[in-house]
């Protein structure tokens, strides 16, 4: 009775934390909206990369866990960094130049459909089952739904910036695969030390491209741009870690699907966004996809929910 008793109260904290996880990765497509006002697309994401990256740096000094130091490790740090944060982070802030958080917000969390394509293709270790057949499924008539409204007017910023969107989402998936080989790790290490290497080429590239210098952003943008590195990196990446050793991975993956209204409300409540019907049934499509692709089996949310004890 105890015992059941002590569960409660954990896993009540295990729920609140993953819904406040969605909500901060939900936000981060406002944030960015909000930053590539009046910041460009690289100087915002290197500013991201970096803020973030020192702060995981203090936080794991502060629990005593130091990163690695060797070649090799940091070798795999920065291809981590290109398929997690440099190159769709990137490609994202410059596809929200065009188009709304709300859709960006939709496109982008496709990720787990892609990410199961990539493992049937790569590792393997994924079965197709009649639940995620319905989810690749429901997936993809999500992005046909929105993406071939834009296609069939002609190709213009918004197709582009769209497709560049769902780019973004396969990046994530190749990220999710590659970085399985960090095993051994303390989770913050690879995040901190992926973030520092994509500060370390994104830097550069901002000072020659952008000048920051010569820039004038609004206030708006640079608090938009230390929310976003501060909330929905930083503390966003704590609390993901934290949800891996109590929720486990997959029920930690429940996020995927609650950030996506949670990202489009976001977007509706302050920036005055509004969907189309079809975004609205591609938003739909999407949910019910992610849900089926990442929802655990019976057996697993109950192994999933005994952790908590």
């Amino acid at each position: 009775m105890e015992k059941a008793h002590a569960r409660q109260p954990n896993m009540a904290v295990g729920l609140t934390l993953l819904l406040a996880l969605a909500t901060l990765w939900g936000a981060s497509y406002t944030f960015i909206r909000l930053g590539v006002a009046t910041i460009p697309p690289v100087t915002l994401i290197a500013a991201r990369t970096l803020i973030a990256g020192l702060l995981l740096i203090v936080i794991m000094g502060w629990r005593g866990i130091r990163l690695p130091t060797d070649a090799a490790t940091w070798r795999r740090f920065l291809f981590q960094a290109c398929l997690n944060s440099v190159v769709p982070w990137t490609m994202l802030a410059w596809g929200e130049r065009a188009l709304d958080a709300g859709l960006a917000t939709i496109l982008n969390s496709t990720s787990p459909i892609f990410t199961f394509f990539l493992t049937l293709a790569v590792t393997r270790h994924e079965t197709l089952t009649p639940r995620k057949l319905l989810g690749v499924g429901a997936g993809l008539a999500g992005i046909c739904l929105i993406v071939g409204v834009q296609a069939l007017g002609g190709l213009g910023e918004q197709l582009v910036a769209q497709v560049v969107t769902v780019l973004a989402a396969i990046c994530y998936a190749g990220a999710a695969i590659f970085g399985r080989g960090f095993k051994g790790l303390d989770p913050m290490a690879p995040a901190a030390g992926s973030l520092l290497c994509g500060a370390a080429i994104l830097i550069p590239v901002s000072l020659v491209v952008d000048r920051p210098w010569t820039l004038a952003p609004s206030m708006s943008s640079i608090w938009a741009l230390l929310a976003l590195a501060v909330f929905s990196t930083a503390l966003a990446f704590v609390i993901y870690f934290r949800l891996i050793q109590t929720l486990g991975s997959v029920g930690t993956t429940a996020q995927a699907y609650l950030r996506v209204p949670i990202g489009v409300a976001v977007g509706v409540l302050f920036l005055g966004e509004s969907l189309s019907a079809t975004a609205w049934i591609g938003l739909g499509c999407v949910v019910i996809g992610v849900a089926a692709m990442t929802i655990p089996a019976r057996k697993a949310r109950i192994s999933a929910a005994g952790r908590f004890s």
